[in-house]
């Protein structure tokens, strides 16, 4: 546990930091580890699940939109983490959420949703849920 929690929007800044100066490999190789490489792959949009290997070790390189996605969770789950911790950020992206009609925010993600996750997560912060 953080001995010290971020302000939301200090948090919301940082993440936003630090999905910017990530790669799509160091984007790829992260969540990879968090969830899983079939996770990513559902994340990103895409069926061969290794495909997420071969970006994490910097072999290829996603498309735009399969970019966006990874960077929309890298972002989201960076904000959870930084104002929680990153126990709270996996289980909070995997979990169902009511404000994406029960969907999960990797769902979500994945049908290209990030900006309602992002609200979602906000709110979470807000403690509104």
């Amino acid at each position: 546990m953080q001995t010290q929690r971020e302000s939301t929007a200090e948090a919301e800044a940082r993440a936003l930091r630090d999905m910017a100066e990530q790669t799509p490999a160091e984007m790829a190789r992260f969540l990879q580890d968090t969830f899983s490489q079939r996770v990513v792959a559902y994340i990103a949009g895409i069926e061969d699940h290794k495909q997420v290997g071969r970006w994490a070790r910097g072999l290829n390189t996603p498309r735009i939109d399969s970019e966006n996605r990874l960077r929309a969770a890298c972002q989201v789950f960076h904000f959870i983490a930084n104002c929680e911790n990153p126990h709270i950020a996996r289980a909070w992206m995997m979990g169902m959420n009511p404000q994406l009609d029960d969907a999960s925010p990797i769902e979500a993600i994945s049908e290209g949703r990030q900006k309602e996750v992002m609200a979602a997560a906000r709110s979470f912060q807000r403690g509104d849920l």
